[in-house]
């Protein structure tokens, strides 16, 4: 373990869709509008391929579609709780946000995505340093990873990668570390830095680091 400080930023790699954005919300209403059932129809506790849904692999991918390039969901997808404010307090803290997000999935619709995730990153007041768009590989240089994507945790932790899982009905079977919120992934974060020789700041008493920043 090591215990020498570095100079260098602690870089935080950060997911967006069931980390961020709730997709499981935002697509389950493009579902519910294309193949006209309700939405009480499809379960939240889902699993990865959507299997509760009824959906086949080709209809996903064509649901997916509509939902990003008609729909426009990667837009307005809701924010997950505390997901703004921590991030801006381990920001003002000095950890460096890297945004990776795998929205260049489907074909023929990039511009549409990358377009969208930065309006939605603004709209969501989501802080970052940069942002990777990925397709397949997971890997970018981060010194932790927070994923709720089964593959993407066991690809990133096959490499040598650390990795907080974000708590999703589908990824239970992944061993710890794991966040149920954004509390708890802030504390798995300074823990993780503390132990690898990175120095975070603590938050100033009586002040609310970012609040200047998210209000309308």
């Amino acid at each position: 373990m090591n215990h020498d400080r570095t100079s260098r930023p602690y870089v935080l790699g950060v997911d967006l869709d069931g980390v961020c954005g709730n997709y499981t919300s935002a697509f389950r209403s493009v579902v519910a509008q294309e193949t006209g059932v309700s939405e009480e129809s499809l379960p939240l506790l889902r699993s990865w391929d959507f299997k509760e849904w009824g959906l086949t692999p080709e209809g996903f991918e064509r649901l997916h579609f509509l939902a990003v390039s008609e729909h426009r969901i990667l837009r307005s997808m809701p924010v997950i709780d505390g997901a703004s404010e921590t991030l801006w307090r381990m920001s003002d803290a000095g950890v460096w946000i890297r945004v990776i997000t795998h929205r260049l999935y489907v074909n023929w619709a990039h511009a549409t995505a990358i377009a969208d995730t930065v309006d939605w990153l603004d709209r969501a007041r989501i802080p970052y340093r940069d942002i990777c768009f990925l397709g397949d590989k997971p890997e970018v240089e981060a010194d932790l990873y927070i994923d709720d994507g089964p593959h993407n945790v066991e690809a990133l932790r096959s490499s040598g990668n650390r990795v907080i899982v974000f708590d999703a009905p589908y990824n239970q079977h992944l061993n710890g570390p794991r966040a149920r919120d954004w509390l708890e992934c802030e504390q798995l974060v300074r823990e993780d830095a503390a132990s690898n020789g990175f120095e975070i700041q603590g938050q100033l008493p009586g002040l609310e680091a970012g609040t200047n920043r998210l209000g309308s």
